[in-house]
C-alpha cells in the first residue's frame, strides 16, 4: 500500500490532483488523505474492477498514472488553495481547534503539535461562519437542531448556535452544499475521535 486515510504530503496532493483530472474528486488538492479522497479512490477502483478498498495501492496508482498527466503547480496548489501554511499564531499554545477557511481544514492542536487534521465546510455567504477566537462552551453528542430540524451529532458549540459537528450532507455532497454557519465535518470517525478528546473550555480559532 502506498497511501491511505490520514496520510499527508506532496504525494497525496499529486494523487488528489490526478483524481481531479479524471473527475473523481472535485475539490482540493489539500495534501491530506481525508474521507473525500478515500471515497474518490474507492469509486475509481470500483469503476475499473479493482478491490474497492479506498486505499491507494501500487495497482491503483499505476492505473491512475496511465490515465492522467503530470500535474503542474496550478493543479497541485492553486486550484484548491495556496500551499499549506503554518498554523495561525493563535493556535500555537494550549488545546486548540484551529479552523482555516483558506485551506478548509480543521487542525486539532495541543501545545503547538498537530494531533489530527480533517476537511471541513463552512456557512454560505448568507449564513457565514464567524471568525475569531472562541471557546467550546458546550458539547452535545446526539444534538438535534430545533431551528433547522436536522441532526448535529458530535456538536462542539463555540459561538452561539455555531458548532463543529458531523454533517451527513457534507459526507454525501461535499462542497456542493454549505452549512448554516457551523463547521461541518464529513468524516464521522474522525469527528467522533475529536469529540472524545475535546474538553469544554478548549480554544477555537476560526481564521482565513
Amino acid at each position: 500500500m502506498l497511501w491511505s486515510r490520514g496520510d499527508t504530503g506532496r504525494d497525496v496532493r499529486e494523487l488528489q490532483a490526478r483524481l481531479r483530472q479524471v473527475e473523481w474528486l472535485f475539490d482540493g488538492p489539500t495534501g491530506t488523505y481525508d474521507d473525500l479522497t478515500e471515497r474518490a479512490v474507492r469509486g475509481f477502483q470500483g469503476k475499473r474492477g479493482l478491490p474497492r478498498t479506498g486505499r491507494t495501492d501500487t495497482v491503483t496508482w499505476q492505473r491512475l498514472l496511465r490515465m492522467t498527466r503530470e500535474p503542474g503547480k496550478w493543479e497541485l496548489y492553486l486550484m484548491g488553495g495556496q500551499p499549506p501554511a503554518p498554523p495561525d499564531p493563535r493556535c500555537r499554545t494550549g488545546r486548540v481547534l484551529c479552523v482555516s477557511k483558506e485551506s478548509r481544514t480543521l487542525r486539532w492542536m495541543i501545545d503547538g503539535r498537530t494531533v489530527s487534521t480533517m476537511a471541513v465546510r463552512f456557512g454560505s455567504r448568507y449564513t457565514p461562519t464567524r471568525e475569531g477566537v472562541f471557546k467550546v462552551y458546550w458539547k452535545s453528542r446526539n444534538h438535534w437542531s430545533t431551528l433547522y430540524d436536522t441532526p448535529m451529532p458530535y456538536a462542539m458549540f463555540f459561538s452561539g448556535g455555531q458548532a463543529v459537528h458531523f454533517s451527513s450532507d457534507f459526507a454525501a455532497r461535499g462542497y456542493a452544499g454549505a452549512s448554516h454557519g457551523c463547521v461541518n465535518v464529513g468524516d464521522e470517525a474522525a469527528v467522533a475521535a475529536l469529540y472524545a478528546q475535546v474538553r469544554t473550555g478548549d480554544k477555537v480559532v476560526v481564521h482565513r
